[in-house]
């Protein structure tokens, strides 16, 4: 066939390790074994009956024709509204454009600020996508690592220190995945500051904001970084709706009605009833309390049932779905030890190292599991680790 374009053939798979770590585990289970999957980050239970009924309401009533690019206005109203809770600044419909999902909206985040050579800032430990969601752009980008020993809190000196004169963005994730690490109102700050000084970008993925543990502090609420800040967001951690595909991104007016050409070349709008189901889903907030206080527990019941377990510390893990665990006093490949803890225990999880160097020696657990799976884990866990320190010894 004629040569692709280094463009696309430069789009690398990410997480490679972690992720045969993964389909191994889900392939025996689907053949018949008894494996616990905490590999990876997608609800156990459906997306909640009223949104359900509100898309099915939808489709009958006909909502099946083109829609706006930037999404119908109601949507746009509702995520506007979303946003304003979400980053704690007022927000208005143009300043928010709907996406297939959230990594959508980071494509159209990182195409709107970076050409090709330009630079930028990523702070680790990522989800697995970010990467090549910069190498499609033909960016370059240097991984910043933050300390798993300061609770992944990104730190402004390392990230000054990767400043070159062609960077335009840093792109952050808070709450964090895979570590579950909420930022701090001050290293927040000690972002927006670098990012004034140097006139850049700062790209906010905030899709698990509703699920922080806490107060949640977007950096577009800081002084003077809602003009220079883009915010990804998703109904899918938030509303349990991770198949439906529907994301945002907010920013300046001026940088979304640019988006909106992006929108023309790429999705030419999105599914009208699926975007009515949101719109009403946002408006009445179906599942959101319920989704939120179910991880709370579940992080909890995980937490609690790691007092005690020798040689492991919890790290970050004070929000979103997941709780990252240092096993490197255990093993320090924990590539080496997901492998082993999958063959001996049954259990499935994700090695650090699939997440940047930052989260080498750990080992992500997802929270999407009902509580008394996440216990029996848990057990298995720290049978696993006793037994593997006698093996070692």
């Amino acid at each position: 066939m004629p040569r692709p374009s280094s463009r696309i053939s430069g789009i690398v798979p990410s997480g490679k390790d972690g992720w045969e770590v993964h389909f191994a585990a889900w392939t025996r289970k689907e053949a018949g074994e008894d494996i616990i999957m905490l590999s990876v980050g997608d609800h156990d239970f459906d997306t909640p009956a009223q949104t359900i009924e509100a898309c099915v309401t939808a489709v009958r009533a006909s909502n099946h024709h083109y829609t706006p690019l930037p999404g119908i206005p109601r949507l746009r109203k509702a995520m506007a509204a979303a946003s304003t809770a979400c980053t704690g600044i007022a927000t208005n419909p143009d300043q928010v454009i709907a996406t297939p999902g959230g990594q959508a909206a980071l494509y159209a985040a990182v195409q709107a600020v970076l050409d090709q050579g330009d630079h930028a800032i990523v702070v680790a430990p990522y989800y697995a996508t970010y990467p090549n969601t910069f190498s499609a752009a033909g960016a370059d980008f240097t991984v910043v690592e933050t300390p798993a020993e300061d609770g992944f809190q990104p730190q402004a000196a390392d990230i000054r220190a990767a400043l070159r004169p062609n960077t335009r963005a840093i792109l952050i994730n808070t709450p964090n995945n895979p570590t579950g690490a909420v930022y701090s109102r001050q290293r927040l700050e000690d972002l927006a500051h670098i990012c004034r000084e140097h006139d850049l970008w700062l790209l906010s993925d905030e899709v698990y904001w509703t699920l922080g543990g806490g107060e949640h502090i977007s950096p577009r609420s800081l002084p003077g970084m809602a003009e220079r800040t883009l915010v990804i967001n998703s109904m899918s951690k938030s509303h349990g709706m991770t198949g439906w595909r529907m994301g945002w991104l907010t920013g300046p007016e001026d940088m979304i009605s640019l988006l909106t050409n992006l929108n023309l070349v790429t999705t030419y709008g999105l599914p009208a009833f699926i975007s009515l189901a949101c719109a009403e889903a946002l408006e009445n907030g179906y599942g959101v309390k319920e989704i939120a206080e179910r991880y709370a527990v579940r992080r909890s019941v995980v937490l609690d049932a790691m007092h005690g377990m020798n040689n492991i510390t919890v790290r970050g893990s004070e929000g979103g779905m997941y709780v990252m665990l240092d096993i490197s006093a255990i093993e320090p490949d924990d590539e080496k030890f997901a492998w082993a803890f999958l063959d001996k225990e049954k259990v499935g999880v994700m090695p650090g190292s699939s997440f940047g160097d930052a989260a080498a020696g750990h080992i992500r657990v997802s929270l999407c599991q009902p509580e008394a799976i996440l216990l029996e884990a848990a057990l298995r866990l720290r049978r696993f680790a006793s037994n593997y320190r006698r093996e070692a010894a």
